[in-house]
């Protein structure tokens, strides 16, 4: 074998775990190959995060616009240049793109290969070279940080329809007249909400009796009702059975589950948000041995190990919470363990997140449902955010804030902000919480007015009887 093409260590993907991980192998001294099959940055940078905030960026303004007459500014008609919010969401892309690619390209002992990736054996893997020809590579350690891929669900019909999935939407030149979403999630309510600030009709249908499945029934019900005051059609308990293509339109046959009532929905266009599935089907991982479970997703420990030794597995291909937040922890804990020689794991790790509807939705810790599934007591603090000066002031008071409090030691268990920049107001609850502070520390805390974060004063002296 030609000693260019083996290597000490081999990262497979070049997403928010796999780039600085390859980065800090190489400049530890381990001379290390990135396989990339498409683009440098993963999911987040080029189809997930990164485009889709653009996009809720410019769907906010529009709002905003449209709200001119209640802050006393009249802007006249507001017009969306679908052409002009892609064009920005693709300029900043690729500014993003680029400086994680210069970063790679620049790093010493570091070796970037654009190509298809595909294990022949437990320390081997062929790369199908995007320029044309074949590299095969050995690496005393592989990581597979390869990602996923939005699912396409077995529903009559759909294959042949024209359909639009989480990254084919953000390509659209022009608003869509009527847009259905499959998936109560939340890819589809970012989108269904966004769209819907840009013009279109939406209807959301959600097989499950709730939008969020994975929330509490009164934070899902406090998203529906916001996105039905913007105008969104939330249809519940409703699958889709058939899809087909008439004419111009888009023809979804839809059941209701407590009925069993069918009906047809006509639509201009579709987006299927009905979740993800890992890249593993290409990657041959049953040739070096990896276990993978019923979904195709990698299995790991809480090292991120795979069972096979020298193969570790990061990011969203091995399941589990599908953040960029969370890929890029994972390489902290890799690096801890194999370039510092520490003794990191998943093992309690908070898991963070935001859904980026306006207003926001912030998450850490348990929910209620799953504090009492625990059979753990709880103290339930609640407060809408029309209690909220900051809110009042910008008048933007959807939403509540609502934390759980262990009554032993008053420490935060969980907290659930839906409401003006919630993903900030979360993320100070989550510091107190690494701080194992009692909630009276945020309730005495002297916070600067009037922000947003000054609103925790008050939060801690609303606990439900």
């Amino acid at each position: 074998m030609n000693p260019s093409d083996q290597f000490q260590a081999i990262v497979i993907g070049s997403g928010q775990g796999g780039n600085p991980l390859c980065m800090s192998l190489a400049r530890a001294g381990i001379r290390t190959a990135l396989i990339e099959r498409k683009h440098v940055g993963g999911t987040c940078v080029n189809e997930g995060c990164t485009p889709t905030k653009t996009m809720v960026a410019s769907a906010r303004v529009a709002y905003l616009a449209g709200r001119g007459a209640d802050y006393g500014v009249h802007t006249g008609d507001i017009r969306i240049d679908m052409e002009r919010i892609r064009e920005r969401k693709r300029n900043i892309v690729d500014a993003f793109r680029t400086r994680n690619e210069e970063g790679i390209k620049h790093t010493p002992n570091l070796e970037l290969i654009f190509g298809e990736a595909s294990f022949t054996g437990a320390k081997s893997v062929l790369v199908r070279l995007r320029d044309g020809g074949e590299r095969l590579l050995t690496g005393e350690r592989i990581f597979i940080n390869a990602g996923a891929r939005p699912k396409v669900p077995a529903i009559e019909g759909l294959k042949g329809a024209p359909f639009l999935d989480s990254t084919s939407i953000m390509e659209l030149s022009s608003v869509p007249e009527h847009l259905i979403v499959l998936g109560g999630g939340y890819v589809g309510l970012e989108f269904g909400q966004m769209f819907r600030r840009f013009g279109s009709h939406v209807t959301i249908l959600q097989s499950g009796g709730q939008l969020l499945e994975g929330e509490d029934a009164d934070v899902a019900g406090a998203v529906a009702a916001i996105l039905k005051q913007d105008g969104i059609e939330v249809l519940l308990n409703t699958k889709a059975t058939r899809v087909t293509k008439e004419r111009a339109k888009i023809r979804v046959t839809v059941s209701m589950e407590m009925s069993n009532e069918s009906w047809d929905l006509d639509g201009s266009h579709l987006l299927v948000a009905t979740g993800r599935t890992p890249n593993t089907d290409t990657l041959n991982v049953a040739a070096a041995g990896v276990k993978i479970d019923k979904h195709g997703f990698i299995q790991v420990n809480s090292k991120l190990e795979t069972n096979v030794p020298g193969i570790f597995a990061l990011g969203d291909i091995k399941g589990g919470p599908a953040f960029t937040h969370i890929s890029y922890d994972d390489f902290r804990i890799l690096r801890t363990n194999l370039i510092e020689k520490g003794n990191a794991s998943t093992d309690g790790r908070m898991v963070p997140y935001t859904l980026y509807i306006d207003p926001q939705l912030g998450r850490i810790g348990l929910t209620e449902s799953e504090a009492r599934a625990q059979n753990k007591k709880v103290r339930v603090a609640r407060m809408p955010m029309t209690s909220v000066a900051r809110a009042l002031e910008t008048d933007e008071t959807r939403g509540f804030m609502k934390a759980l409090v262990d009554p032993s030691t008053d420490q935060i268990l969980g907290a659930a902000i839906l409401g003006l920049e919630g993903g900030e107001i979360m993320s100070i609850l989550e510091v107190a919480m690494m701080g194992k502070l009692p909630c009276s520390a945020l309730h005495n805390a002297t916070f600067a007015h009037p922000t947003l974060a000054e609103s925790l004063n008050n939060l801690f002296l609303n606990f439900e009887s």
